[in-house]
């Protein structure tokens, strides 16, 4: 039986951790379409689940990775045969369901979505969940008919892989773009990337949240959640629309219903994971089309399965930058 490489994710004696190991196929998990990895990508999900830093696995041992892309070995799935190009994300993967840190991986059929025309297998890595999610709350909040001409959209978060992807799309489409950051160093990759104007965390008095504050925003793309989302909301523009996409500050939200009763402000819940067809596919032809963030290959970078764990480290210290993708088998 055919052996390939994974990374295993293991608790041991109530220690989560993370190993580069050999697998057979008839350890992988049911599923209709078994696809040969070419690559994957580390989001800070990854991170949290392979260093054990957060409580994201959901049984042991488990295959991590959330994203893969590749082609299809096999399918007893009538909408996908072998050789067609493929991409997985979200749902169970890497969770709760072997994922793409493996060279080979079976996976539900109705998790798979065709390549779209013009996006490479390397290339939908370079999105992956990240730029799923930031074509997904754009989607979303096109639907609330936020258009450029209502006026300026903040994006927090602005330097990891949502927050950049959300900035050089939304620019791409015509928003003036607002990057919030709280490093001030990396202002200008955030310019380069299409943001009009940077903010730096720290000029934000988060100690002194109005109910209502002067409105400044059109649109809100929020990684962070907590203490900033509060602030977001109380600085909306009336009619404005906000995504909430990401917890890396918190999950908890301290506001009131000011900016929304009085402001008429939506706010967005974003749920990458779960979102069936036909939208899924439907955000996917986007990304390949005019969503298609003209800065991906700058703001990405390719790293050996070996790498790994050292990039682990640079997620959990706060290092990241841009969009990691790990190559497998290649393509």
């Amino acid at each position: 039986m055919v052996s390939f490489k994974a990374l295993l994710i293991e608790e041991i004696d109530g220690q989560v951790g993370s190993t580069i190991t050999q697998m057979t196929e008839d350890c992988l998990d049911a599923g209709e379409v078994t696809i040969r990895v070419a690559y994957s990508s580390v989001n800070y999900k990854d991170a949290l689940a392979a260093t054990g830093s957060g409580k994201i696995i959901r049984r042991f041992p488990c295959v991590g990775g959330i994203d893969l892309s590749g082609v299809v070995i096999s399918s007893t799935d009538a909408r996908f045969k072998a050789g067609d190009p493929v991409i997985a994300t979200s749902f169970d993967i890497g969770v709760a369901h072997h994922g793409g840190y493996a060279e080979i991986a079976r996976i539900p059929a109705d998790w798979v979505v065709p390549l779209p025309q013009g996006l490479s297998l390397y290339e939908a890595m370079a999105l992956g969940t990240a730029g799923f999610t930031a074509a997904l709350a754009i989607v979303r909040m096109e639907e609330n008919r936020l258009t450029p001409a209502k006026g300026a959209v903040i994006v927090t978060g602005a330097t990891g892989g949502v927050g950049s992807l959300t900035i050089d799309m939304l620019a791409k489409i015509g928003y003036h773009v607002v990057a919030l950051t709280g490093k001030e160093s990396e202002a200008e990759y955030l310019r380069s990337l299409g943001s009009a104007e940077v903010l730096l965390r720290q000029s934000i008095d988060l100690t002194k949240i109005r109910p209502l504050d002067r409105g400044r925003w059109a649109g809100a793309v929020d990684n962070l959640g907590g203490d900033i989302l509060a602030w977001i909301a109380s600085t909306m523009e009336q009619g404005g629309t906000i995504a909430s996409i990401g917890l890396a500050a918190s999950m908890k939200l301290n506001t009131t219903v000011a900016p929304f009763i009085l402001r008429g402000v939506s706010l967005l819940g974003i749920d990458s994971g779960y979102i069936r067809e036909p939208y899924r596919q439907g955000v996917w032809q986007r990304l390949a089309s005019d969503l298609r963030p003209p800065h991906l290959d700058s703001m990405s970078r390719k790293i050996a399965f070996e790498q790994l764990p050292e990039t682990f480290a640079e997620y959990i210290a706060g290092r990241a930058k841009g969009r990691v993708v790990v190559e497998l088998a290649g393509g």
